[in-house]
């Protein structure tokens, strides 16, 4: 959205429109389209479009990620944890088993958040000895009882 913001300044610009105006028809600030503007005059609409993001590429190929998404898929349990719970360090022990590359934790949820779009999920923490039908009873017929005093 913020990009087709910027290219529908340009397209203003080109008709001589007033900062002010564009502002209001795009609803920004006029710091912005003036910002806006100075990149556009330097560049042209194309300066406006957005670029990659910049910076160190990333350890793992897009094969590689596919290969740790497949493993992880198995499940904690399947590459010898004790309990079925993906931790970052369980992940980049993982990761390094099967690419050879080792990863920071901060680099193990770049690539579970960002490359393989997955999010933070914590377990239910509840006992084992919990009986669902015996919980639905006591709602239905103790709690009304306890809630009327009697």
């Amino acid at each position: 959205m913020a990009e087709a913001r910027r290219v529908r300044a340009a397209e203003l610009f080109e008709q001589e429109r007033s900062n002010a105006e564009i502002a209001r028809t795009l609803e920004v600030s006029a710091e912005s389209v003036r910002r806006w503007k100075r990149v556009w005059e330097r560049g042209g609409t194309h300066a406006l479009r957005r670029r990659p993001a910049t910076g160190r590429p990333s350890k793992l190929d897009d094969a590689q990620v596919e290969q740790v998404r497949t493993v992880l898929e198995q499940g904690a349990q399947a590459h010898g944890f004790e309990a079925d719970l993906w931790t970052l360090e369980r992940v980049g022990l993982v990761v390094e088993r099967v690419t050879g590359v080792s990863l920071s934790r901060a680099s193990v949820w770049r690539l579970l958040t960002g490359r393989m779009g997955w999010s933070l999920q914590r377990p239910e923490r509840r006992a084992v000895e919990r009986d669902e039908s015996e919980i639905a009873r006591w709602i239905a017929h103790e709690w009304p009882r306890i809630k009327k005093g009697r």
